[in-house]
């Protein structure tokens, strides 16, 4: 099954090999998709050649062959809306973060949805203040993040780079209120700021330890650190 995205690009590109014979080239391919980057391009190609509905032919720029299409396709359709693809319009996107977007489109493909709340943003890096209420949802293929509760924070900060965690993503949690040393969490310090580091027990101790050498570990001594959640997955805007 291919998510909305993939269909898109695959009707994309066998319309363009229809019309002229050549490929699109991977910047009429983002604008076509409304994507901000070639990286999501990349993504959805090699989806469909693992898929086998494309194959990129070696040595050649810009060389794809449609090798199938999809049972739903119509030949006709296209020629009944005038010719050509027309990407389908997000609605409400405007105010969105537009990684939903391809969360949805997995979402959808997986079957098996779970609507995870976001409840605003978390610093990795100077902390900030605790973590505020509901403010939209996601929904997440349930195999991604396992069983429990969960919620959703976006991040803000270089504090965690080396991690894989960069400022603008959206990372999942499981709500505990423990975790076991080595774990990257959610901390509310003092009952007043929240930070996501890893976590580090030092005796009775607490160490917030950030992975970038540009921030300095911080040490709690007992009561102080209160943990919220621990990091179980993250999606990211391109």
């Amino acid at each position: 099954m291919l998510t909305r995205k993939q269909h898109e690009l695959l009707m994309f590109i066998h319309e363009r090999l229809k019309e002229t014979g050549v490929p699109p080239s991977f910047d009429e391919m983002k604008e076509a998709l409304d994507l901000r980057s070639k990286s999501g391009i990349h993504r959805l190609i090699t989806a469909l050649e693992e898929r086998g509905f494309i194959r990129r032919l070696p040595n050649r720029a810009r060389a794809l062959e449609v090798l199938k299409l999809p049972d739903s396709y119509q030949p006709g359709l296209a020629a009944q809306r005038g010719g050509g693809f027309s990407p389908a319009v997000i609605e409400g996107s405007l105010g969105k973060p537009r990684q939903r977007e391809f969360i949805e489109d997995e979402a959808a493909a997986s079957g098996d949805i779970v609507s995870i709340p976001v409840m605003g943003r978390i610093a990795a890096g100077v902390p900030i203040e605790a973590i505020q209420n509901h403010s939209y949802t996601v929904p997440i293929p349930a195999n991604l993040i396992g069983g429990g509760e969960h919620f959703a924070l976006e991040v803000r900060g270089d504090s965690m780079i080396e991690a894989g965690i960069l400022d603008g993503d959206t990372v999942v949690l499981r709500k505990c209120d423990s975790a076991d040393s080595g774990d990257i969490v959610v901390a509310l310090v003092d009952e007043e700021e929240a930070t996501l580091k890893r976590l580090r027990k030092k005796g009775a101790s607490i160490a917030l330890e950030a992975a970038n050498p540009a921030y300095e570990t911080r040490i709690f001594g007992p009561g102080r650190v209160r943990i919220q959640g621990r990091l179980v997955s993250l999606f990211r805007r391109y």
